[in-house]
């Protein structure tokens, strides 16, 4: 069974559909242009087997909302666009090479 709402024109503060700052969730941060002209932000996961074929799950802006995922069909989208990549393994990329002449004091 699946509940279907729609969303209200004159968007609430409790109906966000766009992300304010940075959004903190790990993922691929997106930005859907539907057929109708409406733009949604959201997070996907980054993980291409969790992909479906027929749309996209997606994770909305609002964190206070009712809707805790959102599933979007191909055909109800014209445009898609990740905006970003948010987490990952960026420490192991910021790791510094050890310089060989330098002297060890304590060894």
């Amino acid at each position: 069974m699946a509940f279907v709402r729609e969303f209200p024109t004159p968007a609430t503060p409790e109906d966000r559909k766009v992300f304010h700052t940075r959004p903190k969730m790990e993922g691929l941060w997106v930005r859907m242009l539907f057929r109708d002209s409406d733009l949604m932000e959201g997070i996907l996961p980054n993980n291409l087997l969790q992909i479906d074929p027929y749309g996209f799950s997606f994770v909305p802006p609002d964190p206070f909302s009712n809707n805790q995922r959102i599933f979007v069909p191909r055909e109800a989208l014209r445009d898609i666009h990740v905006l970003g990549v948010v987490g990952g393994k960026a420490a192991a990329r910021s790791k510094k090479a050890e310089v060989k002449d330098q002297i060890k004091l304590f060894e």
